[in-house]
């Protein structure tokens, strides 16, 4: 009994061991397995900094940029916005693809100190998640007319009111506070992160300082997608991924400023015009056909107005002409006001910044009526000098007698460094200062300089 129970003990430890050493592979294999495959336990969070004008490159920018998390499998992408609004049609077209993304989507206005105004703020509602850092702002949404006030006429009151049912769709369908969504339209309203945070409901989901701290806050927490769905974020140890546009789209976004755009093709016009003035300077026309390129370049991303292009161009033509024709200033004056005209209307849009500055348009007009000034003093003093080649440019001209010439006789003198043959309608004494009253062929005819001195030449 005591050898079998002895026995019993042995294959019982045998047993124990055999099952720990099985743990300790089984375990050693998931850990093994872990490590192979870490996409499975390791999110990754895509972040796209926005800071530019809503309008047709940010929009693709951010459209490319849900695609890409859409494809990624990514389990959130973050939207770093600062902008002070754009294009009604961009941020539509910025929202159709956010609602229809099946990658939650974070709109977080940050850093400090920044806004998300007018089409941002519809953006900003408009994401599964609206967070804001400290010191920052959205709101300000109701359009503008063309010279920055408030639309009140019929055609913009409807305007407003279709801006403001978007809204109120968009922050019902997050749940979000609709009476304020439509007082941000309709009343220019602005909030603060706090003031948007402790409203009820609130306007936007959280607070947050940075990306860390806006993933750590998002970490489990459990939102809901637009077509009603609920998802929960899993978001410990989340891997950031940062996204940045294309060459192509960093050089459109530089480029699609209206003030960027209104100095391409001021400089363009303004050089092709020189050009012509002078056939053959070469560099006008070089660096004013680079310079128009790149502005009708630019205007493929913003609303122009081809009205105001025309009149900009307008304007240049006749402030050319001045210089050729003797107008009086009628010519000139037509074309400031023309240049000036153009430059108000040339980005049509109802939002502020898509326009062109007055601050700019000032100076661009001032400096090409500087140099129109220029040119006509010096096309003026041009026609009144006279000719200094030629038969005509003899005239006037101032000599000494190399041989004394008698009333009507012929003699020698020199004039301008130069020995010519010459006749003299009265008498002249050899060395006397004679003065050319006119050119026959390659005989002068003289007479005594008036005041009896030689003119230096």
């Amino acid at each position: 009994m005591m050898f079998t129970a002895q026995r019993r003990s042995i294959v019982a430890g045998r047993f124990a061991a055999g099952a720990a050493l099985w743990a300790v592979v089984a375990g050693w294999s998931v850990g093994l397995a872990t490590a192979q495959a870490p996409g499975a336990q390791t999110p990754t969070v895509l972040v796209a900094q926005v800071d530019a004008i809503i309008h047709p490159v940010s929009a693709e920018f951010m459209v490319d940029a849900i695609d890409r998390a859409d494809a990624d499998g990514a389990a959130l992408l973050v939207f770093v916005l600062e902008t002070p609004g754009g294009l009604v049609d961009s941020t539509r077209t910025i929202v159709t693809r956010m609602l229809a993304a099946r990658t939650p989507v974070v709109v977080f206005v940050a850093p400090a100190g920044a806004r998300a105004a007018s089409a941002g703020f519809l953006l900003t509602i408009a994401a599964d998640v609206a967070a804001m850092a400290p010191g920052t702002h959205i709101g300000a949404a109701h359009p503008v007319s063309g010279q920055g006030e408030k639309v009140d006429e019929n055609v913009a009151a409807k305007a407003a009111s279709d801006v403001a049912a978007y809204a109120r769709t968009l922050a019902s369908g997050r749940g979000r506070n609709i009476d304020l969504a439509e007082r941000a339209v309709r009343e220019s309203r602005a909030f603060t992160e706090a003031e948007a945070r402790s409203a009820e409901p609130p306007l936007i989901d959280l607070v947050a300082a940075d990306v860390p701290e806006l993933l750590a806050k998002l970490d489990g927490r459990t939102i809901r997608r637009f077509d009603g769905r609920e998802v929960t974020l899993a978001l410990r140890g989340a891997r950031t991924a940062p996204l940045v546009m294309t060459w192509r789209q960093q050089v459109l976004s530089t480029l699609a400023h209206p003030n960027i755009a209104y100095i391409l093709l001021s400089l363009g016009v303004l050089g092709l015009t020189i050009e012509l003035w002078s056939p053959g300077a070469v560099l006008p026309g070089v660096v004013g056909g680079i310079c128009l390129l790149l502005a009708f370049f630019t205007f493929q991303v913003l609303p122009v107005n081809y009205a105001g292009v025309l009149l900009i161009v307008f304007g240049l033509v006749l402030l050319g002409l001045e210089i050729k024709v003797a107008s009086y200033g009628v010519l000139g004056g037509g074309g400031i006001l023309s240049l000036l005209l153009g430059s108000m209307i040339l980005i049509d849009s109802p939002a502020a910044e898509l326009r062109v500055s007055l601050t700019l348009v000032a100076p661009v007009v001032a400096a090409t009526a500087a140099i129109l000034v220029f040119l006509v003093r010096l096309a003026v003093a041009a026609q009144r000098r006279g000719s200094v080649t030629g038969a005509a440019g003899m005239v006037g001209q101032r000599g000494d007698a190399l041989t004394a010439m008698a009333a009507g006789g012929t003699g020698r003198v020199r004039v301008q460094g130069e020995i010519w043959s010459a006749r003299s309608h009265a008498a002249v004494a050899a060395g006397e200062v004679i003065e050319v009253a006119a050119m026959n062929g390659l005989v002068l005819s003289v007479r005594r300089a008036p005041d009896g001195e030689e003119e230096t030449c």
